[in-house]
């Protein structure tokens, strides 16, 4: 029974299902066109919002640090994800990579996980867009009814129609092409790095040396019961975190963490790449790169225009302007935070019907899914079914708790990666690799480590949650995706040809 959960599917046979006339996506994008959905879907509220909250919280003005941290993280993961992505360019990123590496039932355990990531990436980044929108409105004049605005402020029954709107409207425009989905990130991503750069180069004018001393705040302990506290740390380490001081820069870098994902997804889009040995790696890391970038540059500004002390936990960027006395600012900057999200949760619905895609035409999910538009070349009913269940999570649900599974859900999902590059290397040493991560086995390990240390600063009911997603993932798999199995079945065939006595005219 082992043997059958921890099967293997050829790289070559991968490639190979690509090329299915019923089950083959088109091939459109360039490494520009993935370096942009990197940035789309990286650059969200993170930069808009998470920069204030850790720096009041948790680090002061080495919120920079916090974010150099989690980029480092990211990094040793995206140079495991650059090395598949190019040798494997299969639409299902770790799914895929899992696959071929550790086994079936991991592979099942990491689709399963990200369905799950996505799916509520997705759902997170729609009602903040609709926060954004709502407010937008209100400023002029435009008032929303309480019951069709965000779940987290309606008293009874309510339906966030913004955030469903939204989700809906992205599912038409991935089913009808892959191109016009790069085109309109294309734009839409512009507007928000130019709002980006408006931040970092007209906040510099406004710094004051004084808001950065100290740099790093002395530490301080987390209060029992705080949102960061973290009952894991404690319970192996035998310490609390720190808010402040060194640890709490290692604390921020956990939360901020959230900022970064999306350059994962970009390997989710392999399938449809044009030169995918070459844009793979160009997109994931150049994406990264810049986000990081970034990120280090808005938090240096926005600590330096107003002390950390006194920033805004809701808007810090806005409210710093309007410390500043230039209200104006705020507003272009609430307006590029809302135009920027739609692309993050576009780009997020994306990766998770390509895996869904993928996990269906290996059999482990119905294969009627499978089957991509005749004329589009798009995975269409599995995005048609997904983004109307998103778009009914969105306006029902407050996600607020359930953000966190996110990041947890993306963590995991690193760890397989790297674990899968070092198996595959030692396996399948002869596979051609157009892009090779560096010092194997040294740094998926170290990702590894990286990966496990943020996930165990997150809070202990985020691992419950996790938990009992996993296990309903296992259940779903022993009664319905073994026995579905494409590769299963392949293989059965080939077992029952060899067993099978021969005819007369075989003799």
């Amino acid at each position: 029974m082992s043997s059958t959960l921890f099967r293997t599917k050829k790289v070559e046979q991968s490639i190979l299902d690509t090329e299915e006339p019923e089950h083959a996506l088109k091939k459109s994008l360039s490494a520009l066109d993935l370096t942009v959905f990197g940035v789309g879907v990286i650059i969200g509220t993170g930069i808009f919002v998470l920069t204030g909250t850790v720096a009041k919280n948790n680090a002061g003005p080495s919120v920079a640090l916090a974010f150099v941290v989690a980029g480092v993280v990211c990094a040793l993961a995206a140079l495991c994800y650059a090395e598949f992505a190019s040798t494997l360019p299969v639409a299902g990123s770790a799914y895929t990579f899992s696959y071929a590496s550790l086994g079936e039932l991991p592979a099942w355990i990491i689709g399963w996980d990200l369905v799950l990531e996505f799916a509520l990436g997705t759902a997170v980044v729609a009602v903040g867009w609709s926060g954004y929108i709502a407010s937008l409105l209100d400023n002029a004049g435009w008032h929303l009814p309480e019951a069709l605005g965000s779940r987290d402020a309606a008293d009874g029954f309510g339906f966030d129609i913004l955030a469903a709107a939204l989700v809906l409207l992205l599912t038409v425009i991935l089913v009808l092409g892959m191109k016009l989905s790069a085109r309109i990130t294309s734009l839409v991503v512009a507007i928000k790095v130019t709002v980006v750069l408006v931040v970092i180069i007209a906040g510099a004018f406004f710094i004051e040396s004084k808001n950065y001393d100290p740099f790093i705040p002395k530490a301080q302990e987390v209060e029992a019961g705080g949102g960061l506290d973290s009952p894991l740390i404690q319970l192996m380490f035998g310490w609390a975190p720190s808010n402040f001081g060194v640890m709490g820069i290692f604390t921020a870098a956990s939360v901020v963490f959230f900022a970064f994902i999306g350059f994962d997804v970009v390997a989710t889009a392999a399938e449809e790449t044009k030169d995918p040995q070459r844009a793979m790696p160009r997109g994931i890391l150049g994406s990264l790169l810049i986000c990081t970038t970034l990120y280090v540059a808005v938090s240096v500004v926005v600590t330096g225009m107003q002390h950390y002390s006194e920033l805004s936990v809701d808007a810090p960027l806005a409210d710093a302007f309007k410390a500043t006395g230039h209200p104006w600012y705020a507003g272009f900057i609430s307006f590029g935070a809302a135009v920027g999200l739609t692309t993050v949760c576009m780009i997020l619905l994306l990766g998770q019907t390509r895996v869904f895609f993928a996990m269906s035409r290996d059999g482990l999910l119905p294969r009627f899914f499978s089957r991509v538009h005749p004329r589009f070349k798009t995975p269409h009913r599995p995005t048609i079914l997904l983004g109307v269940l998103i778009a009914v999570v969105a306006g029902f649900t407050p996600l607020s708790e359930l953000a966190e599974l996110v990041n947890i859900g993306t963590l995991f999902a690193f760890v397989i990666v790297a674990v899968g590059v070092v198996i595959l290397r030692r396996t399948r040493p002869d596979l051609h690799r157009s892009f090779r991560t560096p010092w194997v086995p040294v740094l998926p390990i170290l990702s590894v480590g990286a990966s496990l240390w943020l996930m165990l600063n997150l809070p202990a009911e985020t691992w419950v949650r996790f938990g009992a997603w996993m296990l309903l993932g296992v259940v779903v798999y022993f009664l319905y995706s073994r026995s579905h199995s494409r590769l299963g079945r392949q293989e059965e065939t080939t077992v029952g040809e060899v067993l099978r006595p021969p005819g007369r005219g075989e003799m």
